[in-house]
């Protein structure tokens, strides 16, 4: 009696570690768009099976970047809907509507933290915080203008104004990136000089133009919702490029 119920368990356990180590399959379109549509930034493995090259990375990869969603789809009928023929590991952000493939057929050695790497770079969301990794994702997105917030980390206003604008976001999908820049990090004082800005001056608001490599800044004041918005769609609808820019040389602003 003790023997079986002792091989229950380790069966029972085999099992649990089976079914840990595994990801959420997805059958068709359907599933495949209500897992895109379940959060900001989610990667999909498009492979034909878990004995195909690139899907026990993909396993170590999610619980490493857990706070990314990953799933995978071995329903080749499914593929073609997004563009895939052969493996492919697939991330899916809302932010500016992107979807970033990595072909596994054509990676000969396929590591792990090369996948955590790919993952972590392009993971650009409603609101992103401004670091070396995020950068790549940030700049080498097709969406090019880009509102930041200054703030500096471990204040109040941090923390509300990045849940406030996090929610705006959503409303310039395609338009904007938006962005979070903590001023008390010593190495963003450069991305602050570019504005003419320093920590002490902080929170501020500003708008930066890949396209044109122009900027402008926010009046000083209460930085609310609506007034962040205006500030956007003044930049949209193109009134911003007769005002001013801000600078460390020339300070005034909109």
């Amino acid at each position: 009696m003790l023997l079986t119920l002792l091989f229950s368990l380790l069966v029972s356990s085999a099992i649990a570690t089976e079914k840990d180590s595994s990801l959420p399959t997805l059958t068709d379109s359907k599933a495949i768009e209500a897992f895109i549509d379940s959060a900001e930034v989610v990667v999909i493995g498009f492979l034909e099976g878990e004995e195909s090259h690139g899907y026990q990375e993909l396993v170590a990869s999610a619980k490493k970047v857990d706070s990314v969603p990953v799933a995978i789809c071995t329903v080749k009928e499914a593929w073609a809907d997004y563009n895939v023929s052969s493996n492919t590991i697939t991330l899916f952000r809302k932010a500016d509507n992107h979807q970033e493939n990595l072909v596994v057929s054509e990676i000969k050695k396929l590591e792990v933290d090369g996948l955590v790497n790919f993952i972590s770079v392009n993971e650009v969301r409603y609101i992103t915080e401004y670091n070396q990794v995020s950068a790549v994702g940030l700049f080498g997105s097709e969406v090019k203008a880009h509102l930041l917030l200054f703030a500096n980390r471990g204040t109040k206003e941090f923390t509300e104004l990045k849940e406030q604008l996090g929610a705006l976001a959503p409303e310039f999908t395609g338009k904007f990136l938006f962005v979070l820049v903590n001023g008390a990090v010593k190495s963003n004082a450069r991305s602050l000089a570019y504005f003419g800005l320093k920590s002490k001056e902080l929170p501020r608001v500003g708008i930066y133009d890949g396209d044109s490599d122009m900027k402008w800044l926010l009046p000083e004041g209460e930085i609310t919702t609506e007034r962040v918005r205006d500030f956007c769609r003044s930049f949209v609808q193109g009134e911003l490029k007769e005002v001013k820019q801000a600078g460390a040389e020339a300070k005034t602003e909109l």
